[in-house]
């Protein structure tokens, strides 16, 4: 059996399981998974043991119990790719922290209004202005880390790194709502959608019954 158990939440919904998921392929690190669907009957029940706060995701390292996308990340490249989630030379390393940590803290109208949804496809989506603004911080953010970290690869920081499985569920709302995109965002949303982990999860997630009303938007 794996030493690393994952346990994430439904694929159409939970961009917050997809971030650890994806950067645990990419890395082919061995480990587990247990999906648990959120907001039913028993998710609390069933995340209980792990002191998450009924969240997801969670990653078990024998005894040790990790609950937040960026912990997660963070001590998988500590404990298990020599620090390699993140780029090596210090400025990037550092624009690529604040970068990330900004995904993880902010943005709150932006996911409001754009949830995850694997399944649905939409066009001329109309945004709040506090929405269409962290929509354009999110693409502005994209461009300053292509244009000045991301010359040796087609990732935020050239290679992939933490900062791209940050964004990753954000280039998906962003194709799923139909966000007009200038060149140097529309490449980088291709690029994420043409990683094989990404597609597998988009099936996934488009293949599950499950329906969260609270993460449902209509056209």
């Amino acid at each position: 059996m794996p030493a690393l158990t994952l346990i994430i939440g439904n694929r159409n919904y939970s961009s917050w399981s997809l971030r650890p998921w994806l950067f645990m392929k990419h890395f082919r690190l061995d480990f587990a998974e247990r999906r648990i669907a959120l907001f039913t009957e028993t998710t609390d029940a069933e995340l209980a043991p792990w002191f998450s706060d009924g969240k997801v995701p969670v990653l078990l390292d024998g005894d040790a119990v990790i609950w937040d996308s960026l912990s997660i990340l963070e001590y998988l490249s500590e404990q298990y790719l020599d620090a390699r989630g993140w780029p090596q030379a210090a400025g990037a390393r550092a624009f690529a922290r604040s970068v990330s940590a900004e995904m993880h803290s902010s943005f709150g109208s932006l996911r409001n209004e754009l949830p995850m949804n694997c399944r649905k496809r939409f066009r001329d989506t109309t945004l709040s202005c506090g929405a269409a603004r962290e929509v354009e911080r999110v693409k502005s953010i994209w461009r300053r880390c292509r244009a000045d970290y991301g010359s040796t690869g087609e990732w935020l920081f050239g290679d992939f790194s933490i900062a791209d499985a940050m964004y990753a569920p954000v280039a998906l709302r962003f194709f799923g709502y139909g966000i007009p995109l200038g060149d140097c965002e529309a490449a980088y949303v291709q690029t994420v959608l043409a990683h094989p982990q990404v597609a597998a999860w988009m099936q996934a997630g488009a293949a599950e019954t499950e329906i969260i009303e609270m993460n449902e938007v209509e056209a």
